[in-house]
């Protein structure tokens, strides 16, 4: 069943993935920066008109047009790390190179389609039930969002996949601490006295249909290290490489997988639970993981310390008394450069007409408009009302059906669980929100665009399959079959009418407009 909802997946991201033949909004930026890292190592600078084919043309037409050699010798000043570029250049590689855009996409499409197989498992983790794990993984192959993002080469659906993959990893991590925890009381038990729970602790599992537990005056195993924790720590790294928003969501999920660690430790038994799980776990995890995040992402930089023509590369020669002094030469010019990209992003507030408040991400109140062209004859649909205007549109908007309901569903699993008293899944539901959206607040001035929320995306269906999981155990098997052939169904329909301004496909001017629902929306 994953196989087969990666196959729609794919289909939706590949199909016409080379269409618009056009340079759409940011790929100006990061194909362009992906095809001289791919020639010279570095990103380079680039004209803004050149002389191709006997005509001076904008240097995005003719590189539209296959002439893409145009590149300047200067290397260009950029405000994100290179590994996102990296992949981009991989699919120039692999693809058929700059003159095919397809070639362009092909590495975010293969992302977006592992995001899919990722969400899918974890989903599957999560839950246990595999109808609730091919809801989420046909959800999220079906938004708009998710398939805009996969069909144009931008940055956010790298971080998006990786920070996905360390989750489904953390997962990994706390299933195998779980079962080390379990098999070390079952002998410690045996050699220690135990007690069993204080009474009122006792009333509290009966009520809530848990046995008993017996409290045990034993450290128990550390379960702080974990090859999948050191996973974890590698695709963070990778994702803080491509863009600095990778930073929160390290955070955030150390934090809940160390207390995770700790949790379950009071859950199996073990009486000192705080100390031992909590502090002592916490610190021997961040001894390792933080040292290696952080290595993690300098090798994201290697081939700027290895090309000495690299922007700033050698701004510490010149610069003989400014900066940290006490660093070597190449690497006080590394920090000057990021104290430069730091001031970019924090200061950056220039006009533009698809800024978006970040609190508004989750009900897509002001999606981005990448690409929006009049054409002068009449393909494809436009074909069947000859009399109307024909436009090709790609707009960075999500399925609504998708993302209103799963903002609801955010709220009604923070409900469910404080209802049952807690439970540990709720936090792997919030994970991305604190994560990969609330950080943004801090950002409410700053210009923002809602195409950035494909990162907030799987925890969106995630809060979706949440509810359903409650619904589905609460309701016979009949109607639970009922409600998830409806909201695939339902969406499946929703997607089927986006689609084509998701892919730039002609269409009528008067379907275009019938696809704005809210005025915010154009």
């Amino acid at each position: 069943m994953t196989l087969l909802v990666a196959v729609l997946a794919g289909f939706l991201r590949f199909f016409r993935l080379d269409q618009p033949r056009a340079v759409v909004f940011d790929e100006t930026y990061y194909v362009k920066d992906a095809w001289t890292m791919l020639n010279t190592g570095v990103e380079r600078n680039w004209p803004d008109e050149v002389v191709s084919n006997g005509q001076v043309m904008p240097v995005n037409d003719a590189f539209a047009a296959g002439d893409t050699n145009h590149w300047l010798a200067t290397a260009e000043y950029v405000v994100h790390p290179p590994m996102g570029k990296w992949f981009i250049a991989w699919g120039l590689k692999l693809f058929g190179g700059a003159s095919n855009p397809m070639a362009w996409r092909a590495s975010v499409a293969i992302a977006g389609i592992i995001g899919v197989i990722l969400l899918t498992r974890a989903t599957l983790r999560l839950f246990q039930n595999s109808s609730v794990a091919v809801m989420a993984g046909l959800l999220m192959a079906m938004d708009g969002v998710g398939i805009v993002l996969s069909r144009t080469g931008l940055l956010d659906n790298f971080i998006m996949v990786l920070a996905l993959g360390a989750f489904l990893l953390l997962l990994i991590h706390r299933d195998q601490a779980r079962a080390k925890l379990e098999r070390a009381f079952e002998r410690d038990s045996q050699l220690h006295n135990a007690s069993w729970t204080p009474a009122w602790q006792s009333r509290r599992a009966q009520q809530q249909g848990k046995p008993a537990r017996m409290l045990l005056n034993a450290r128990g195993p550390i379960v702080a290290f974990s090859w999948a924790r050191v996973g974890d720590v590698v695709l963070l790294g990778l994702a803080t490489g491509v863009k600095w928003s990778g930073t929160y969501l390290f955070a955030v999920f150390c934090v809940i997988s160390v207390c995770w660690d700790a949790w379950n430790r009071r859950e199996v038994g073990y009486r000192p639970w705080f100390r031992f799980g909590l502090l002592r776990g916490g610190i021997l995890s961040a001894v390792y993981m933080v040292p290696l995040y952080g290595l993690t992402y300098l090798l994201d930089w290697i081939t700027w310390f290895t090309h000495s023509d690299s922007y700033m590369h050698d701004w510490a020669l010149s610069h003989p008394h400014e900066g940290a002094l006490w660093l070597p030469n190449t690497l006080r010019s590394f920090v000057a450069y990021h104290q430069q990209m730091w001031t970019f992003h924090t200061t950056l507030d220039a006009p533009h007409d698809y800024k978006a408040n970040p609190l508004t991400w989750p009900l897509q109140i002001r999606p981005t408009s990448f690409y929006w062209e009049k054409l002068s004859d009449h393909p494809g649909m436009c074909s069947l009302s000859p009399q109307s205007q024909c436009v090709a549109a790609v707009t960075s908007l999500g399925n609504p059906l998708i993302w209103w309901t799963g903002s609801l569903c955010a709220v009604i699993a923070i409900g469910i669980a404080i209802a049952k008293h807690g439970d540990w899944r709720i936090w792997a539901v919030m994970a991305g929100f604190l994560g990969g959206w609330l950080p943004w607040a801090q950002y409410l001035n700053r210009t923002t665009f809602t195409f950035y929320s494909v990162v907030l995306l799987p925890w969106m269906v995630l809060a979706i399959a949440y509810v359903a999981n409650e619904l589905r155990k609460a309701c016979s098997r009949g109607t639970w079959l009922a409600i998830w052939w409806a909201v695939i169904g339902v969406a499946f329909a929703i997607s089927l009418f986006f689609y084509p301004i998701w892919t730039a496909m002609p269409v009528p001017y008067w379907f275009w407009r019938a696809h704005m629902w809210l005025g915010s929306w154009i």
